[in-house]
C-alpha cells in the first residue's frame, strides 16, 4: 500500500513538472557588467537546485572533517568501555566460580582502564559507580582468599568512592558487604555498627535482617536477636515452623540469661503473646521463678494459658510437656508449704475428673492433695495412677509420694516398700 501510495505521488510530481516546464517560455536575464546573460527559467531553476545541494554537501564534507579528532575521542572511549565491561564480566565469572585470584586481577583491570580514561582527560557517567563495583570484586575475592590486608584496601576505595552522588545507590551495598564481612571475622559489633548506618528503610531489607540476626546471636544481644526474628517473620523470610522454633528457642535463652525474680519478670514482660504462650517457653520462665524464689502465684499465672490449651485440646500438649507441666506445678505447690490454694486445686480436679485415663493428671491431683495436707485422697489417687502411669521418673516420684505419706501414718512396712520400688525405677 505504501509502495503504490508512493508511486501515485511521483507520477504526481512528473505531471506537475511536464505541465510547468514543457510551455514555459520564461526567461532570466542576470546582468554582470558589461555582460548581460539571458536563462531560461527551467534551466535557472536546476541551477539553483545543483547550486544548494553542492554547497549542502561541501558543508557536511567540511563538518566530517573537523569532526575527525572528536570521533576520534569517541572511539577510544567506546573501546575503552568494551574492555572495562569485558573484565567486569570476567571478575563476576570467576568470581561465582571460585577463580578467586583471576576475578581480582579483572577487577584491578577495570579499575586501571577506567584510570587510563581519566588520565586521557574524559569522563565516564557512572566511573564512580563502575570504579565502586569493581573495588567490592576485588574485596570479596581477597576475603575469599583470606587477605584481609587487600580486602580491607579495596573496601575502603570502594568506601571513599560510593561516597560522592554519582555512587550513593551502590553505598548500601559496600555497607552490607561490610557488616556480612565482619560476621565470617566473627566480629558482631562492627557489623552491628555498619547496620546501624544504613538507612530505614535499608535496614528493614530481609538480607539486613538476617544479618542483624546473625550479629545479634553472636553478640549475645538476646532481645535485639528476638526482635529481628520477629521482623524476619513477619516478611516471611522463615517458615512456620522455623520461626516458631527460632522464636522459642531465643525466648528460653533470653529467660536462662536473667539470675533474679526482676530479671525474669522483665525477660518475661519482654515475649509478646504468642511466645509467652509456647509450653516450653512458660515452663522455663515458671521454673527460674521458682528457683530464684519468685512468687508462686505469678509463676502458676505464666503456665495458666498453657493449661487452658491441654485442657480445652487433650492433644495440645505431648506426653513430655504434660510431664513437664506437672513438675512446675508440683514444684510450686511443695514452695508455697502447703499453703492452699482452691482455684488451682478445681482446675486440677476438674480436669482429672473430665480424663480418669490421663495418668499425669491422676499423678499431679494426687501430689496436689499431698501438698495441701489431704492425706487419704491423695493416697487414692497416687495409688490409681500407678496402674496407668508409663513414664518412669513419675513411677519413681509416685513410688517417694507414697513412703512421704506411709512415714506420716508411720507404717514402716509401706515405707519401706515404696522406697524398694522407687530404686526400681
Amino acid at each position: 500500500m505504501r509502495a503504490a501510495l508512493w508511486l501515485t505521488a511521483l507520477f504526481a510530481i512528473a505531471v506537475a513538472s511536464a505541465l510547468f516546464a514543457g510551455d514555459n517560455h520564461a526567461t532570466v536575464t542576470l546582468f554582470w557588467s558589461p555582460h548581460r546573460v539571458d536563462l531560461s527559467l527551467n534551466l535557472f531553476l536546476l541551477l539553483l537546485a545543483g547550486s544548494f545541494v553542492t554547497l549542502h554537501l561541501a558543508m557536511r564534507a567540511l563538518s566530517a572533517l573537523t569532526n575527525i579528532p572528536q570521533q576520534a575521542r569517541r572511539w577510544r572511549l567506546l573501546q575503552s568501555e568494551r574492555a572495562m565491561y569485558t573484565a567486569l564480566l570476567e571478575s563476576l565469572s570467576h568470581l561465582v566460580s571460585g577463580r578467586f585470584i583471576r576475578a581480582r586481577k579483572a577487577a584491578e583491570l577495570v579499575i586501571s582502564l577506567e584510570e587510563a580514561v581519566q588520565r586521557r582527560g574524559e569522563r565516564l557517567a557512572h566511573g564512580p559507580r563502575l570504579r565502586t563495583l569493581s573495588h567490592l570484586l576485588a574485596a570479596e575475592s581477597a576475603h575469599a582468599l583470606q587477605n584481609r590486608a587487600m580486602r580491607d584496601e579495596h573496601f575502603q576505595k570502594a568506601l571513599a568512592e560510593a561516597a560522592s552522588r554519582e555512587a550513593q545507590e551502590a553505598r548500601e551495598g559496600v555497607q552490607l558487604r561490610g557488616a556480612r564481612w565482619a560476621l565470617d571475622d566473627r566480629d558482631a559489633t562492627n557489623a552491628m555498627q555498619w547496620l546501624d548506618q544504613l538507612p530505614q528503610g535499608a535496614a528493614r531489607r530481609t538480607v539486613a535482617l538476617r544479618m542483624r540476626f546473625r550479629a545479634a546471636r553472636q553478640a549475645g544481644q538476646l532481645l535485639v536477636a528476638l526482635e529481628t526474628a520477629r521482623l524476619l517473620a513477619k516478611h516471611r523470610a522463615f517458615s512456620e515452623s522455623a520461626g516458631k522454633s527460632i522464636a522459642r528457642g531465643l525466648a528460653i535463652e533470653l529467660i536462662r540469661s536473667a539470675h533474679d525474680g526482676v530479671q525474669i519478670q522483665r525477660a518475661w514482660d519482654a515475649l509478646d503473646t504468642a511466645e509467652q504462650r509456647i509450653p516450653e517457653v512458660a515452663f522455663e520462665a515458671a521454673e527460674r521463678l521458682l528457683s530464684h524464689g519468685g512468687d508462686v502465684a505469678l509463676s502458676r499465672q505464666w503456665l495458666l494459658p498453657v493449661w487452658d490449651s491441654m485442657v480445652q485440646s487433650y492433644e495440645a500438649l505431648s506426653l513430655a510437656q504434660r510431664v513437664r507441666l506437672a513438675r512446675v506445678l508440683e514444684r510450686g505447690f511443695a514452695a508455697t508449704g502447703g499453703e492452699l490454694d482452691t482455684a488451682w486445686l478445681t482446675r486440677i480436679e476438674t480436669a482429672q475428673m473430665a480424663n480418669p485415663r490421663d495418668a499425669v493428671l491422676q499423678y499431679l491431683a494426687g501430689v496436689v492433695c499431698m501438698r495441701l495436707r489431704l492425706w487419704g485422697k491423695a493416697q487414692q489417687l497416687l495409688k490409681q495412677s500407678l496402674s496407668i502411669l508409663h513414664e518412669s521418673e513419675l513411677r519413681r516420684d509416685t513410688w517417694l509420694a507414697l513412703a512421704e505419706l506411709a512415714e506420716q501414718r508411720q507404717d514402716a512396712p509401706a515405707v519401706a516398700e515404696a522406697y524398694r520400688e522407687a530404686a526400681k525405677r
